[in-house]
């Protein structure tokens, strides 16, 4: 019987890292994750894995804890698009410095595949919606242009030392275990923290920004696969669902709804930089893995205040220093207003 490749996992302490595990877990595979717990939860770390608490810039522990590890999946991130603005050096740190690291390892260590997980962040502003993988990416922010600098170093060194890649693009990530206690990013978790807690949501701007939602069983299920499938290789590849578009105000109305919550939303100044309309299309990844998402947005939205219910709400932690403050700082930060 042919062994099974031994899997490394970054951020495997996160929301979407440590569903991967479960997944791969699940089918006998030997899992290794790392994870500085920035951005997840020690307990979201499946028993069964080899878990280390590190920095992924900790070059020298990385390429020790990836030895003979076949496929690598690069799920960590400090994906704090809107705070990049004005944390541009915490940000490029962990997603350029961080994602060169592990790349470099992996190379060292000759893995065969390396799985990267970029963001919807990468397109910026474009031309027309949904996105497509053939646009030329426009990124506007710290956060999406870190993320596409790390696309560009992982091609060109992949293409010099002969590994595999594979750039996958999920987005808007719902479901549970997602960290609903940070006041910077996950906008479902933190209206339905706010409004289990009797407190109305923050809205930027008019709310009529646009997104689609991307449950993350939806994400795991055709991921799972990117770590095998010939046809995957040097491709880039969006993950979730285009049909259903909508405004923020229209996500608040949801959750209200779910939650039997009376909602007035209280409006702040929009942020810098935030892309009005951002929805990527699927038609790639339903052409070469018959992609079909199964949990509509209520359904996913049910499950998250399902999970944070069980949990327990939770106060928000401005775990973060803001490195620029002036007059376009949100004051949802400044003054804590979460």
């Amino acid at each position: 019987m042919t062994k099974k490749p031994k899997i490394f996992i970054s951020g495997i302490a996160g929301f979407l890292g440590s569903h991967l595990a479960d997944a791969f877990i699940a089918e006998g595979y030997k899992v290794v994750g790392c994870d500085s717990l920035i951005g997840g939860y020690l307990d979201n770390v499946p028993s069964e894995a080899e878990f280390y608490q590190y920095d992924l810039n900790y070059h020298n522990s990385i390429v020790k804890i990836t030895r003979d590890c076949e496929i690598i999946f690069h799920c960590a991130a400090t994906a704090y698009e809107g705070l990049s603005v004005f944390s541009p050096y915490f940000v490029t740190k962990n997603i350029v410095q961080s994602s060169v690291s592990l790349i470099t390892a992996a190379i060292a260590n000759r893995a065969k595949r390396f799985v990267f997980c970029s963001s919807m962040a990468r397109y910026g502003t474009q031309d027309r919606v949904p996105f497509t993988e053939d646009m030329i990416p426009m990124p506007q922010d710290p956060y999406g242009i870190g993320k596409y600098t790390s696309e560009l170093f992982l091609k060109n060194l992949c293409e010099t030392h002969g590994m595999e890649w594979v750039i996958t693009v999920p987005h808007n990530i719902i479901g549970p275990r997602q960290k609903y206690d940070d006041p910077y990013r996950n906008v479902a978790s933190i209206m339905i923290n706010l409004m289990l807690q009797k407190r109305q949501p923050i809205i930027y701007g008019d709310g009529e920004q646009k997104r689609c939602f991307s449950f993350i069983q939806d994400d795991i299920d055709i991921l799972y696969r990117l770590a095998f499938e010939k046809d995957a290789a040097g491709e880039v590849i969006n993950i979730g669902p285009d049909d259903e578009f909508v405004t923020i105000n229209q996500l608040a109305g949801c959750i209200a709804e779910i939650l039997g919550f009376m909602l007035d939303p209280v409006y702040e100044k929009s942020r810098p930089q935030e892309v009005q309309f951002a929805n990527c299309s699927a038609d790639k990844a339903r052409r070469l893995f018959g992609y079909s998402p199964k949990i509509r947005l209520r359904e996913g939205l049910r499950s998250m205040v399902d999970h944070i219910r069980q949990r327990g709400t939770k106060p928000f932690k401005y775990h973060i220093d803001l490195e620029i403050i002036n007059k376009n700082t949100p004051d949802t930060w400044t003054e804590r207003k979460f």
